[in-house]
């Protein structure tokens, strides 16, 4: 478990040449255009990406069975050559090799940390990672890494090798500006990592949640399952991104998701900016996992910068 507040530690840049090693840890592959397209992207920068053995395994709804993507897992953490992990695509299954997991920090005289790269589901590993004290990034996975435009892949490739990361703009719901750590996640696999081991200490942090194709009244549902669980108790702000496809039923009477938003986060008393650019369908931010950020929820902005780090760490 992360110590309150604690600034996750960066693995080393990425550039040209590194090895990344692509996983399927949770739902099984059927984009396989998208997935390749995906994995050129990266190529075409420079790096040499190799798949892991059973990345297309298929086992009811998961990408093969829990022993297999666990082991595929576990070969790219511990490969002492490997720089990075990117991930096939969402859906499914990730907690099921959490179960029992730790990560081998020490495998080698000096442990090797790597990227890992996904969103959606990926968020259980980027958790778990960040409990263990290491950033993680929050971005697109290589079946929709090909749909990002290209201020988005720019962003993810200035993420992983080094470069400083531009503000993200959406709307300010009033109410100042903080500063703190990030921690992203899909809002249905967080809520069910509640309560888990998994779930790191939330206090100090700033959330930034987005989700896709649930119905107004299941948002709701898990946003008043954070309120009634204290887990919102000690956040310090929270960034929302897209929440696509969670329009009502039809003919159904209903609130918007915009106004469940609204009716369950405004009265929290802390920064809220939402309709970021981050989340499933359309542009997929990269956003640093345990990472100092400043939320301005006047203009409306979030903003990185290691001169945050002392903010952050002082208060």
């Amino acid at each position: 478990m992360t110590h309150h507040n604690r600034l996750s530690q960066r693995p080393p840049a990425l550039k040209p040449g590194d090895l990344l090693r692509v996983i399927t840890p949770s739902g099984a592959l059927r984009e396989f255009e998208a997935f390749h397209k995906g994995v050129e992207i990266w190529r075409s920068q420079g790096y040499r990406v190799e798949l892991q053995p059973h990345w297309d395994a298929r086992e009811g709804y998961l990408a093969g069975k829990d022993s297999q993507r666990r082991q595929q897992l576990q070969q790219a953490w511990q490969d002492p050559e490997c720089r990075g992990i990117l991930c096939t695509r969402g859906g499914y299954g990730s907690a099921r090799l959490l179960e029992d997991w730790t990560w081998s920090l020490e495998t080698h005289p000096s442990p090797i940390h790597k990227w890992l790269i996904g969103f959606s589901d990926i968020t259980g590993l980027l958790w778990s990672l960040y409990g263990s004290g290491i950033c993680g990034v929050h971005g697109p996975v290589l079946t929709t890494l090909a749909a990002e435009p290209e201020w988005s892949l720019q962003r993810l490739f200035d993420c992983v090798e080094g470069r400083p990361l531009e503000p993200l703009s959406g709307v300010g719901w009033g109410g100042g500006t903080v500063r703190g750590i990030l921690l992203p996640a899909n809002l249905t696999v967080a809520t069910h990592l509640l309560g888990t081991p998994v779930q790191p200490p939330l206090a100090g942090v700033i959330l930034a949640l987005e989700d896709v194709t649930e119905a107004p009244y299941r948002i709701d549902r898990m946003l008043t399952q954070w309120r009634m669980s204290g887990a919102l108790k000690g956040v310090r702000g929270i960034a929302l991104g897209r929440f696509s496809r969670c329009e009502p039923p039809k003919d159904i009477p209903s609130w918007t998701v915009k106004e469940v938003l609204r009716d369950r986060l405004s009265d929290l008393g802390i920064p809220i900016v939402s309709d970021l650019p981050f989340g499933h369908e359309g542009a997929n931010a990269a956003l640093p996992v345990g990472q100092p950020v400043e939320l301005d929820a006047d203009g409306g902005t979030l903003t990185w910068g290691e001169e945050m780090f002392q903010a952050v760490t002082k208060s």
